[in-house]
């Protein structure tokens, strides 16, 4: 990612977007803002909660943004109350066959290209040269929005639609879930703080795929956060 002084991070307080923000400071970027989107998601009042702890721990400016019009998408069992989040056994992480089939039932329509062009706009507004989204390679086999390409595809549209040229870049783009959660420990991160499950519980299910993905992470990194999960 090209060095920048001013940044604009999108923080769900998820591992990818919590580990990009505490990257982006120690590279010494200001960050001028963390966006949180409330789409309608089933875990809209925790990742809520959980950005508003962490900006408020970094001591950065932080916006939550109402997007109630997704639900009139009214598709992905994450914004549609009686679609089935695939949960357990229909979850296959490492099967990638299966995980396409799991995909079709979480995928919200365009979101990232949403949310990345809202934060250009913020980025372009208050002078901040680039937007930090947290995306990963273990997930962009199956969600191409989480993609490098999709980031450099988004930059390049930004030469056209912001006058500062917001660029997209993303520390952990490249990364799977284990060496995110190993940078993480590297920067001292409060894990409680986050909030990676696709419901509002009162701790983390477990059982979502999400979670099934950050559930394996802590442990091949070897980090106990069992406290964490819903027993």
């Amino acid at each position: 990612m090209k060095s920048t002084k001013k940044v604009v991070v999108l923080l769900s307080a998820g591992l990818d977007s919590t580990v990009n923000v505490y990257e982006a400071i120690k590279h010494h970027h200001e960050v001028v803002l963390a966006l949180t989107f409330n789409y309608g998601q089933r875990a809209a009042k925790k990742e809520m909660e959980a950005s508003a702890k962490i900006a408020a721990h970094l001591n950065i400016p932080h916006k939550i943004v109402d997007l109630p019009w997704f639900k009139d998408f009214n598709k992905s069992s994450l914004l549609v109350e009686d679609q089935e989040v695939p949960t357990g056994a229909r979850v296959a992480i490492d099967d990638l066959e299966k995980s396409e089939e799991t995909k079709k039932s979480v995928w919200v329509p365009n979101r990232n290209g949403i949310f990345l062009n809202i934060a250009a706009a913020f980025a372009e507004a208050l002078g901040a040269h680039a937007v930090i989204p947290g995306f990963n390679a273990e997930e962009a086999a199956t969600f191409p929005d989480n993609s490098k390409e999709f980031m450099d595809a988004s930059t390049k549209a930004f030469r056209y639609s912001t006058s500062n040229h917001v660029t997209v870049g993303c520390y952990t783009v490249h990364m799977k879930k284990p060496d995110i959660v190993r940078l993480g420990q590297g920067l001292k991160i409060p894990w409680e703080l986050i909030w990676p499950c696709y419901f509002s519980g009162d701790k983390w299910c477990g059982q979502c795929e999400s979670c099934q993905r950050s559930k394996r992470a802590f442990a091949s990194a070897g980090v106990d956060v069992k406290h964490l999960f819903k027993e």
